[in-house]
C-alpha cells in the first residue's frame, strides 16, 4: 500500500506491505526495519531499527495529530487511490467557503478582509469545549468576506469566511 504522509508539513512517500506477519516498509524509497503492535486504541507500539515508540494519535475537527513522547506533530495521510483523496483540476477556481467543522465560539480572527492566505493557514479560531481548533484556508487566495466576529456563538457548517 502506498501513502503520501506529511508531518508537520514535510512530505513522505510511505510503502507498506505485510506478509508472514510481519511488515515490510519503504520511507521516500529508503528501507526501513519497522515493527508495529497495536497497544490500545490510537496507540501504536512502533519499534523502527533498534528504537521503540510509542505514537498516540489524536483527532482534533478534522485535523490528525501524532504524540511521539511530549511532542505532537501535525499529520496527514492520503491514500493516492482514494477517491476522496485526489484533486480533480479546477477544485481550487472560485470562492471556497471556510465553514466551522463544530459548534463552538470564535475567540480570535487570524486574519482580515482583503488579506492574501496560503493553502493551510489559520483564519480564525474556535473555542469547543474549553478547546481552541484553528481553522485553516482551504486554498491560496485572498479572504473575500468575513461573516463572524470575535465572541460569536457558530454551528456546525455555518460559514466562517470566503477565500477567492
Amino acid at each position: 500500500m502506498l501513502y503520501d504522509v506529511t508531518i508537520d508539513g514535510q512530505n513522505y512517500s510511505l510503502e507498506l506491505n505485510r506478509a508472514e506477519g510481519r511488515w515490510s516498509c519503504r520511507l521516500d524509497g529508503r528501507e526501513l526495519q519497522v515493527d508495529a503492535v497495536l497497544a490500545r486504541p490510537d496507540v501504536l507500539s512502533l519499534r523502527i531499527g533498534n528504537m521503540a515508540y510509542e505514537i498516540k494519535s489524536e483527532r482534533v475537527a478534522n485535523e490528525l495529530h501524532l504524540w511521539v513522547g511530549s511532542t505532537r506533530f501535525a499529520a496527514e495521510v492520503r491514500d493516492p487511490r482514494s477517491l476522496r483523496g485526489r484533486t480533480r483540476a479546477g477544485d481550487d477556481q472560485g470562492p471556497k467557503k471556510i465553514v466551522a467543522p463544530m459548534p463552538g465560539k470564535v475567540v480570535r480572527l487570524l486574519v482580515s478582509e482583503g488579506h492574501e492566505v496560503e493553502s493551510g493557514a489559520g483564519v480564525a479560531v474556535v473555542e469547543a469545549m474549553k478547546m481552541q481548533n484553528e481553522i485553516k484556508s482551504p486554498k491560496k487566495g485572498m479572504v473575500q468576506k468575513i461573516l463572524v466576529s470575535e465572541g460569536t456563538a457558530v454551528n456546525a457548517g455555518d460559514v466562517l469566511a470566503i477565500v477567492e
